[in-house]
């Protein structure tokens, strides 16, 4: 297939898939319960980071989290009492558990009390996408007695990660094409910087199509690919994630 043909073909993906309907079965879906920027910015953040493993599973543990903070996760996260954090104990998705909970939530009460959004937590630390993940890793990692466990949580592209969940997760918060599905709460970012997300979906098919050059699923080959995008549209690259995971994931594509 030819890049103009490639290109239309991919269009048409990202038309079909980049609408209401697909927030229903996706870990989008959790921060489309809120209406507050914080609230949205918070539960976004936590369905981004347990989003491994199976869709139904990811959604269904993100809802049993935030019914553990009364659905007010802002609130909770910011007001709590020593008493309140007692709610969270026993929570558990994967390898993330409570301990890797409770400093999520002393994280967010830490910038929450100073900042108004959390996309301050991003954009203090560059002009790059790199460098504000590189930046929001040093950053989320500065409270005292941060535990060692909870590092493998937060990805970084200094250490080569391809940071696939940071990625999504700024993606729902910067692309702004009033579709329905992400929610373009952030202006300083702009969509023409993001970089696509990449799992191992994502690149099957990328590189079944010659949009990834590179043998690695690493930092390396989430620009590649993105500058891949950049050509079919440079000012949205990201918004091919919807087409490259759908294909990958919905449509079994090989």
């Amino acid at each position: 297939m030819n890049q103009q043909k490639l290109k239309i073909f991919l269009d048409n993906k990202v038309k079909e898939y980049n609408q209401p309907s697909f927030i229903k079965d996706d870990p989008v879906s959790i921060p489309h319960s809120f209406t507050q920027q914080q609230d949205i910015e918070i539960a976004g953040f936590f369905a981004a980071t347990l989003a491994w493993g199976n869709r139904t599973t990811i959604i269904k543990k993100c809802k049993e989290l935030l019914e553990r903070m009364d659905n007010q996760p802002h609130a909770f996260c910011v007001h709590h009492s020593d008493e309140d954090l007692k709610r969270l104990l026993g929570f558990k998705h994967r390898t993330f558990n409570d301990t890797d909970l409770l400093y999520f939530v002393a994280f967010f009460k830490h910038h929450y009390t100073q900042h108004h959004s959390l996309e301050t937590a991003f954009t203090s630390f560059g002009n790059t996408v790199e460098a504000m993940l590189t930046g929001f890793h040093q950053y989320f990692f500065s409270l005292e007695d941060a535990p060692p466990r909870t590092r493998k949580h937060i990805s970084t592209p200094y250490k080569g990660s391809a940071c696939k969940r940071l990625n999504m997760f700024l993606r729902w918060m910067v692309r702004r094409d009033k579709k329905g599905v992400d929610f373009g709460i952030w202006k300083n970012i702009s969509p023409a910087q993001l970089i696509c997300p990449l799992d191992v979906h994502v690149a099957r098919v990328a590189r079944r199509f010659n949009l990834l050059d590179r043998k690695q699923d690493d930092w390396l080959a989430a620009e590649n690919l993105t500058q891949h995008l950049r050509s079919f549209d440079p000012k949205d690259p990201a918004k091919y994630d919807f087409a490259l995971f759908a294909l990958g994931v919905v449509e079994k594509f090989q």
